[in-house]
């Protein structure tokens, strides 16, 4: 790939640039438990939707401290997620409504939703955001055991569930679903469908979930078939990008089509089109185009391609159009 024309990163990416997830430790239980008792030990709160608090002053998150913790939430088991800097950092998860909302109005912090703020946070606490985000998910969805149905108890630091059963002691781990992303090509033009439920005009490279036995580039040949009719042949990694909403890593690709033929084989797209650069940029002046939130891969797919084949900035196409 032509790195001098990929966009920047990834939403919620780079997270290992300055966060040490520490996964040889989260067994060591007095480690553990003197890290989360130390001074300089931060604490993020979610609540029942996965949302968390934010400043009252400025777009960043609103961390606990150890004390705060302690003597508001001490009850409530918190889940490591690593160390920046040496300084500790986990997580909280507490689904009672009545007591983060008094929580929220004693700090003075409002809650927010990943999707809501992330590109307002700095980068990093965005990719921590949606690092939480996605381990609490997983906690709530993982009660029992799937081999026996009894209960499960977290262990390894909120990272692992294992089975109440002695006789089954099965060991669960975090759960994320592969699904892929793709923007397709050819001869100039590039491939996007729209959803019936979407904004009027937007459209989205085209995506969906890998199938047992099946290879990442297997998935995009087979995804972009079933849902358009289009032959792909050679397909590229891309990038990637952690989507915890709920639990899935998107892996984005580009990849080339025999032919511009499409034939809608089922009805998940209410739409599938070719689109020119210039007809993306012009679709985005006159309102009839709108291209996925910024925040996805989707988005930074459409802008690598429309870089690399119509020099254009999708960034700055979106800022003249107002949207």
């Amino acid at each position: 790939m032509d790195r001098a024309s990929t966009p920047p990163p990834n939403t919620f990416a780079g997270l290992s640039l300055v966060l040490d997830r520490v996964a040889e430790r989260r067994d060591d239980h007095a480690w553990i438990d003197a890290k989360a008792r130390s001074g300089d030990a931060r604490y993020l709160l979610l609540d029942a939707a996965g949302d968390t608090l934010l400043q009252r002053d400025r777009q960043a998150l609103r961390w606990l401290d150890v004390t705060e913790r302690e003597q508001r939430l001490g009850d409530v088991p918190a889940s490591m997620l690593g160390l920046i800097d040496g300084r500790p950092h986990f997580v909280l998860a507490l689904d009672d409504a009545a007591r983060t909302s008094a929580l929220a109005v004693s700090l003075g912090a409002p809650f927010a939703s990943l999707r809501h703020s992330a590109l307002q946070l700095p980068i990093e606490e965005a990719a921590l955001f949606a690092y939480a985000k996605g381990l609490v998910h997983w906690q709530r969805e993982t009660r029992y055991c799937g081999r026996c149905g009894a209960t499960l108890r977290l262990v390894s630091a909120g990272h692992r569930a294992q089975c109440s059963n002695t006789d089954c002691a099965r060991v669960h781990f975090p759960r994320t679903d592969a699904a892929i992303i793709v923007v397709v090509e050819h001869d100039g033009a590039c491939l996007l469908g729209r959803q019936a439920g979407w904004p009027v005009g937007r459209y989205s490279t085209l995506a969906g979930f890998v199938e047992p036995g099946e290879t990442l580039e297997d998935a995009v040949r087979r995804e972009v078939a079933e849902e358009s009719g289009v032959l792909v042949d050679e397909v590229h990694y891309h990038s990637s990008q952690p989507w915890p909403m709920p639990a899935s890593l998107m892996v984005g690709f580009t990849a080339t089509a025999h032919s511009r033929e499409i034939a809608m084989r089922d009805h998940e797209l209410e739409e599938a089109r070719w689109f020119t650069p210039q007809q993306i940029a012009d679709g985005l002046a006159d309102g009839s185009f709108l291209p996925s939130p910024p925040l996805s891969v989707s988005y930074r797919l459409l802008a690598h391609w429309l870089q690399r084949r119509g020099g254009m900035d999708l960034d700055d196409l979106v800022a003249a159009a107002g949207r």
